[in-house]
């Protein structure tokens, strides 16, 4: 049975390369699309609906973290499974460990044969697996985004390349509207959630709004992870904040947050965390 995959690689030689292996460690497997950047692999995906998408992680303008999660709430479940997700990487062997840890799928630049077949034969086990008829769709859903997750959360993490350290107590930050010139200690039990906006990332209290430069992914392992949830690729909320959440007539999720008057999107890669409620 053929199966189809989408490409997004921002080196050529590379992309090309990476084709050139496929075709004989998955014959089967034709590659409808090789794209550049992010924004291409996002639209080209849900244009073509493949069922594997091999990022790379590092791409001008829209990474591969970023195009995955994008995906993850745009995909159309009716119409096609979302796809089997797999990061190429230029990582170091440190890094890569930590792939190997979680059992999740990557490329490590320049592609390696023997790599690659393991990574096939984890994706021919997963679409073989949707094929079954005693896999309801919904627990195939559930199982990918899980999948979709731990990578995200590894490759993001091994990106911002930070050292574990204690969780900050303070944001230094400057008042929204403000000049700058005078930089603010915000207390982290003050803080609402934060949202990237363009070149910074939106610091909210109850009612305040301060501004830093530290990209969300650089921030998120500075926080406590058991009281600031992700809830959106651009979006994470102090959990003891949330005074509601809410479900509208598609299924969607969305947060009140005590003090703020906007509704907050889950999306669909995080909506598990609300799951009981």
């Amino acid at each position: 049975m053929k199966h189809n995959a989408l490409i997004a690689e921002d080196e050529p030689l590379l992309a090309q390369a990476l084709q050139a292996e496929l075709a004989l460690a998955w014959p089967e497997l034709e590659v409808v699309a090789s794209v550049g950047d992010g924004r291409s692999a996002v639209r080209e995906a849900l244009r073509l609906l493949p069922q594997v998408l091999f990022l790379d992680i590092r791409m001008p303008g829209l990474d591969g973290l970023a195009a995955a999660t994008e995906l993850a709430d745009a995909w159309p479940t009716d119409d096609a499974p979302l796809p089997q997700l797999v990061f190429v990487t230029a990582y170091d062997e440190y890094a890569t460990r930590a792939f190997d840890a979680q059992a999740i799928d990557y490329i490590l630049k320049p592609v390696q044969a023997e790599r690659l077949a393991r990574t096939v034969a984890r994706l021919k086990k997963a679409v073989a697996m949707r094929r079954s008829a005693a896999v309801p769709g919904e627990d195939i859903l559930a199982s990918t985004l899980a999948q979709w997750r731990r990578l995200l959360s590894v490759a993001g993490g091994a990106d911002a390349a930070l050292e574990s350290a204690a969780p900050l107590k303070f944001i230094a930050a400057s008042e929204a509207g403000s000049s700058g010139a005078t930089v603010h200690m915000v207390p982290i039990d003050d803080v609402q959630y934060f949202e990237a906006a363009d070149k910074y990332v939106r610091v909210l209290t109850a009612t305040r709004e301060y501004l830093i430069r530290t990209p969300i992914k650089q921030l998120m392992p500075q926080l406590d992870a058991s009281n600031f949830w992700q809830v959106h690729r651009a979006v994470v909320v102090r959990s003891d904040a949330i005074e509601s959440v809410h479900r509208d007539d598609g299924g969607k999720l969305s947060l009140a947050l005590h003090g703020r008057r906007e509704s907050i999107p889950v999306s669909r890669l995080y909506a598990h965390l609300f799951r009981a409620m």
